[in-house]
């Protein structure tokens, strides 16, 4: 080899092949995962036609991410509109590119995305019938009074017989390092509790993902939390000005039709109201605030 040629090739680096988790999209990935909002479409409307005997139509999502629960909510109705809100200019517009997108313009004309903050009053936007905020993102309110302007807003930004709806976790395992693992078609999602302090209920949690290769995405989303109790969230929804705010909570399957060899419960998918239940190592309910 020649000199000029040799001097050419100095320094230089060969590309490795990509990996999977090179190639991947951490939004994609969390969707597919963690969110089912078919699910959760069909547990709103049911709740709140059975409360207020009329289908709810416009809805609002706090916390929207990448509006992939405002695409389908529109999807499932021709008379539905939703409004997301979320302050990541970058998850709205990989929302707008992915998930707006792929649906008729027809559809997309009834989804509104606001960049701004959830406690924000929007006059110029019309009251919502529903209001929703999934996947614990309030929990990015750690103090009493975070919390209650939050659930000021949402009231405010609902009709005279509108409805709030949020999730929350817990249970003995909640507040305990833990690290779940759940294969979802082609990828490994990896939920991990590293941290909490029963001080002031402060939990760090992460989310990773791993591929058939090998490869990861650690640390994909990050969570700093407080983790709120189901007293705190109710009587603060009580005093944001809602009337009431019910628990809905996951029925399990009978002893008889549970695997004998297996220690745990398995939901069943559906979720009913209570107002006193046996406490269990993890649990997810929905809570239902009504104007």
């Amino acid at each position: 080899m020649g000199r000029e040629k040799r001097k050419n090739m100095k320094g230089r680096r060969f590309s490795k092949r990509k990996t999977e988790a090179d190639r991947a999209n951490r939004h994609d990935l969390y969707q597919k995962a963690v969110q089912a909002p078919e699910a959760d479409i069909e547990f709103f409307s049911k709740v709140f036609e059975e409360r207020r005997d009329r289908a709810p139509m416009r809805m609002r999502e706090d916390f929207c991410g990448t509006a992939y629960f405002s695409t389908e909510w529109c999807k499932s109705h021709p008379e539905r509109t939703a409004i997301g809100v979320d302050l990541s200019a970058e998850t709205l517009q990989w929302g707008r590119e992915h998930n707006l997108a792929a649906v008729p313009d027809e559809t997309r004309a009834r989804i509104e995305l606001i960049e701004g903050d959830v406690r924000v009053q929007h006059e110029e936007l019309a009251p919502a019938d529903m209001t929703c905020a999934m996947n614990f993102s309030y929990c990015v309110f750690k103090t009493r009074a975070e919390l209650l302007e939050y659930f000021k807003a949402a009231r405010a930004g609902l009709v005279e017989d509108g409805v709030f709806f949020c999730e929350l976790y817990g249970g003995m395992e909640a507040i305990q390092p833990v690290r779940d693992e759940r294969e979802v078609e082609d990828f490994t999602y990896i939920w991990e509790q590293k941290l909490y302090n029963p001080i002031d209920h402060s939990t760090l949690c992460y989310i990773h993902f791993e591929f058939e290769d090998g490869s990861r995405i650690n640390r994909a989303f990050t969570y700093d939390w407080r983790l709120w109790t189901i007293p705190e969230l109710r009587e603060l929804l009580l005093e944001a000005g809602f009337s009431s705010a019910r628990v809905y909570w996951e029925e399990v399957e009978d002893e008889e039709d549970s695997d004998p060899d297996d220690d745990e419960l398995s939901g069943t998918g559906e979720y009913v109201e209570v107002t006193e239940v046996e406490n269990q190592e993890s649990w997810l309910v929905y809570i239902a605030a009504f104007v």
